[in-house]
């Protein structure tokens, strides 16, 4: 990003800091000690690798200064092109963390995308994605995360339109490799959770399935306020949240004269994840619309889940 496009994107961020939601009357509820971070999907029209990218080593600072947040979810696939050893990453990596604890951020997690099908067809497979996950268990370890997240990939997009015998089988295939990944991030200190994020996992009766066959307390979902497919967003988010480690506040475009959420009840969302559920962690930004942009969506989802928190 050139000196100019950060410059308007520095404006549009403090603009929309000065603002604020409309008047918007809220049911009453008990109090709510969420904490609100940054998902870096947020952020991946700005954040990248190229000349007209603000490098992922500056999130951290963008966090804080453009938008008053103090905790951030990292992306692999919005880091430089990595190294396969962990260990030549780890100057790349004390630098980041270095960043993020010269502005007071903390790193949650890590969403993994592209490291292999824990679900592939063939064995050899199923193995090299333990291998490969296993390496950002470890990054995830150094960084101070929590959680990595990863995807339950493998299976055909219409697998559950296949019938109950394939989903059973699919979970059969995938259970020794999430196990294997838990036990060895019990080793690090490290959760494995899941996002419905496609396929299987937007739907809830194969993710409970799953929870219940992995069966180990590293092992858990990050439910997304989107990416349900044929299923009642609230009854799902209610149904994932029993094994929740993380949340993420999908959003999409907001009312501009009572700031509200226009595609999701927000109000009853937060009811089922905090009221219900006793969920006190972090909830995390991940604006994923068109009309506003990266800076706008983000202020207008912080602004709204910090009018719910009360």
């Amino acid at each position: 990003m050139n000196d100019i496009s950060r410059r308007r994107f520095m404006q549009t961020s403090a603009a929309l800091t000065a603002g604020a939601l409309g008047a918007t009357a809220l049911p009453a509820h008990a109090a709510r000690t969420f904490g609100i971070s940054l998902a870096g999907w947020s952020l991946h029209n700005t954040i990248g690798v190229g000349e007209d990218k603000v490098p992922m080593l500056d999130m951290p600072k963008m966090a804080r200064e453009d938008f008053g947040i103090e905790a951030i979810e990292l992306v692999n696939r919005m880091l430089p092109p990595h190294a396969e050893s962990m260990e030549d990453m780890k100057p790349y990596l004390d630098q980041l963390a270095q960043n993020a604890a010269d502005h007071d951020v903390k790193i949650l997690l890590i969403m993994v995308d592209g490291e292999g099908s824990i679900g592939d067809r063939k064995e050899a497979g199923r193995e090299e994605a333990v291998v490969r996950h296993k390496k950002w268990i470890d990054i995830a370890k150094y960084l101070g995360c929590h959680s990595i997240r990863m995807n339950w990939a493998g299976a055909p997009r219409d697998l559950v339109e296949k019938g109950e015998d394939k989903v059973n089988d699919f979970i059969k295939i995938s259970v020794p490799g999430f196990r294997a990944l838990s036990e060895y991030g019990d080793e690090q200190d490290i959760n494995v959770i899941i996002e419905n994020h496609g396929g299987p996992s937007s739907f809830i009766k194969p993710m409970v399935s799953l929870m219940e066959a992995v069966d180990h307390p590293r092992f858990g979902t990050l439910p997304d306020f989107g990416n349900y497919y044929g299923e009642d967003i609230y009854e799902a988010t209610d149904a994932l949240m029993n094994y929740a480690k993380a949340v993420s506040a999908k959003c999409y475009d907001f009312d501009d004269d009572t700031g509200m959420e226009t595609k999701l009840d927000y109000p009853r969302l937060i009811e089922i994840v905090c009221d219900k559920h006793g969920y006190d962690g972090y909830i995390g930004i991940e604006y994923e619309g068109g009309r506003l942009s990266e800076p706008e969506g983000i202020l207008a989802c912080k602004k709204l889940l910090e009018k719910l928190r009360g």
